[in-house]
Order: structure tokens, then sequence, then C-alpha cells
């Protein structure tokens, strides 16, 4: 099985470098690849300490961060070496300050992992939540490496648990310990003999959390927002902006509308502006504009064209609806907004996520699926500032509930 798996990946690889000629994404998949094990070499002294994070995209980097941030913190005479596999991680975080090196992760060939690993020399090796690398764990598992799998989650439908997942299987020999999200998880590990496990909970609550004690302040937000009554879009897909637009050009009420789509392309921003009926600005039309700054007051609806600032505006808005319910796998991050207290609207696929499968149940989440029942959510909050603080009480006291999964892992490890 070993063979076959490395075979797939030889081949694998090989029709990647086809794709990239076509598609901007694999290309930046493929092309980052090609100066890892050097780029680590110039970075990497044969006397350096490391200790090696990886993270599969941008997601898990948010998870593992409050458990980076204190590792860094214990070891600060320590190299953190941050690994990513996809491109939406490493090219959002690889100026991250957290960490020493922020390379891709080369593909799972024996070759590459043995290079790794002996450029590395990890003292310990953290992957976040999945991704079970055979060539790399097998490489750690050899060397005695401590390494862990922090905030994990396993279901029954996973390869671990059918008859012929033994290759699988055997790849969770090389964690030391696992630190997995919810008892489900530990009760499908003790099913396979693996008792180093503990529930930790979910680390993004540590980090989520931590984002209060922050500065969050943006002026230009401030200005806009201009003490209205202000609903934030975070993440949106097209279908979530089809819903909202048509909200937002009907409605009648004095509220504001900052939207920060999942994909900035320009054609797809200009799209979106062109289908707004209220007063819109982009935010890179506000950028460029040295001379004379638009007056933000005068704007019922700011278009978020950037990245990297989504979770400072959460905290202006009274209202959030956060995007990608409408798809596969679903919705994409309701913590941020639930820190700050706000009540959050969301499309109907969440069930692969406990926080909002949580939070819906509890009612501090709402879910739609439809035009009529997107609007009569907004129209409730909207109208009704009890009902908003309810609920935002809610989902604040849900996320400061289920912290300090970090300093459970801390403890364990070190």
């Amino acid at each position: 099985m070993h063979l076959l798996y490395n075979l797939v990946t030889y081949l694998t690889s090989f029709l990647l470098k086809i794709i990239a000629l076509f598609s901007p994404k694999i290309k930046l998949f493929v092309n980052g690849r090609i100066n890892v094990l050097s780029t680590l070499k110039s970075k990497i002294a044969a006397t350096d300490q490391c200790i090696w994070f990886h993270a599969a995209s941008l997601g898990e980097y948010e998870q593992g961060l409050p458990v980076m941030e204190e590792i860094k913190n214990r070891f600060p005479k320590h190299k953190i070496v941050l690994t990513f596999f996809s491109p939406s991680g490493y090219e959002v975080r690889k100026n991250t300050k957290v960490a020493d090196v922020v390379v891709y992760l080369p593909v799972d060939t024996p070759s590459n992992a043995k290079q790794f690993v002996d450029i590395v020399n990890p003292e310990m090796a953290f992957f976040i939540k999945y991704e079970y690398w055979h060539n790399y764990l097998n490489e750690l598992k050899k060397r005695a490496t401590p390494t862990y799998l922090i905030s994990g989650i396993f279901r029954r439908n996973q390869l671990f648990f059918k008859w012929y997942g033994g290759f699988y299987r055997n790849a969770l020999n090389a964690f030391h310990h696992f630190f997995v999200q919810n008892s489900s998880s530990k009760e499908l590990l003790l099913e396979l003999k693996k008792t180093n496990v503990t529930v930790s909970g979910d680390t993004r609550f540590d980090r989520v959390a931590s984002i209060l004690e922050k500065d969050n302040a943006l002026d230009f937000i401030h200005e806009f927002k201009n003490n209205t009554l202000t609903v934030v879009v975070g993440s949106s897909w097209p279908k979530d902006e089809d819903l909202l637009v048509n909200f937002i050009n009907s409605t009648h009420h004095n509220v504001k509308f900052i939207i920060a789509p999942h994909t900035i392309k320009e054609e797809q921003i200009a799209s979106l502006s062109k289908k707004m009926l209220k007063n819109t600005l982009t935010y890179s039309g506000y950028s460029i504009e040295t001379l004379r700054k638009p007056d933000l007051k005068e704007y019922q609806v700011f278009i978020i064209d950037t990245i990297g600032i989504l979770t400072k505006i959460y905290s202006y808005a009274d209202i959030a609806y956060v995007g990608g319910g409408f798809g596969n796998p679903g919705v994409h991050n309701i913590l941020e907004p639930a820190t700050f207290g706000v009540p959050i609207v969301i499309g109907p696929n969440y069930s692969h996520f406990a926080e909002a499968t949580a939070l819906v149940n509890m009612e501090g989440c709402l879910s739609i699926s439809n035009q009529n029942e997107l609007n009569e959510a907004f129209e409730n909050l909207i109208q009704n500032e009890d009902i908003r603080a309810e609920k935002g009480h809610i989902c604040s006291t849900f996320v400061q509930m289920n912290k300090n999964a970090t300093e459970i892992i801390l403890k364990e490890i070190l």
C-alpha cells in the first residue's frame, strides 16, 4: 500500500504541473514548492533548534495560532518553522511574525520528507486539525520526534475507521498525543486503542477570545458607520450576495452595510457594485484617492475589496452575516463576529461546523434558506434592539465558555 501511495503521489505531482499551465491557483501550488528545500537550507543552520507547525490552509493556521504564539513565547531561542499545503494559506500568511520560516510543504514523497526533516530537525512537530502525510509522519516516527495533533476532529466516515483503512491507521502511530475537539473524536480513537488522547476543545476559541484584547479600531470604518446601525457581511459568495443585494436595495431602514466578499477579483467586485441601488463605495476606490477623500458618511454600502481587516470590521457590527452557507462544505468562520457579541445570520449549510450548529441551537445564530427568511431575519434584528442584545450575548458567552484549549495542550506537552 505504501508503494501505491507513493506512486499516486508522484503521478499527482506530475499532473499538477500540467494543470498549472492553465490554473493560476495550481501554478502557485506548484511554483511555490520549487525552491522550498533550498530556502530552508539558507534560513536554518545545523545548530538551530526548530519547532515545526503544519497547517493545511488559512483556517488551520488561525486555529493553531494561539499554540504557536505560546510556544514562541516559551521557546524564544527556537526557530518556528511553519508550513502550508494550500496557496490560500501561504499567500495570506507568508509574512506572519509568529514564525521565523514560512514555506509550502513539499509534496509528500519519501525523498522530500527525508530532506525536509533532515534540514529542519524539529524538536517538536504540530499538525493542526488534520492532514496526515505518511512519509513525513514516518520520518518523524523514525527519529522519535514528539509529534502532536492539535484541535483534531475525527468522524466515523473517515478512512481510519474502515475495515480497509489499515494503511491510514498506521499513520496515526507517529503521534505522541492527540488533542481533539470533542468527546466523540476521543471515543473513535479509543476504538483504535489510542489512549494518548485529551479532549482539549478547539483552539480557535482562544484565538477569537484574544481578539478582544487587541486594538480593533479602524478610523475609516468609524467614519462610515457614523453611529448608524451597521450590518457587516463577511466572506460572502455570489449566492449570499444575490439575497443580500435584494434586501439592501429594498430596505427603507436607516442601515449601513459593509460587505467583505470571499473573492475580491476586480471583475466580481465591479459586478457587485453595479447591482447596488444605494450609494456604494469600494475600499480600493477610497484608498487610492489621496487628494480628495470621499465623505464616507454619505455612503450606505462599503465593499471591502482587500484582505486582513475583516476581524477588526466585525467590532463595528450590530448584525453580522457570514457567507458560505449556500455552498460546500458550508459556512465560514462565525466565531470572529461571535466574540464581539454580535448576532449572526448564515445560510443553510452549517452541519459540518460544530460551533455553528451549537450557536444555531442556542439561537444566537439564525440560519436562513431563501430570500423571505433572510428578509425576516434582518427585519427582526434591525427593528428589535433587545433581540440583538440577547442573541449577541449568547454568542459572546459561547466563545468565553469554550476557551482555554491552549492552556490544556501546553500543560500536557511541557
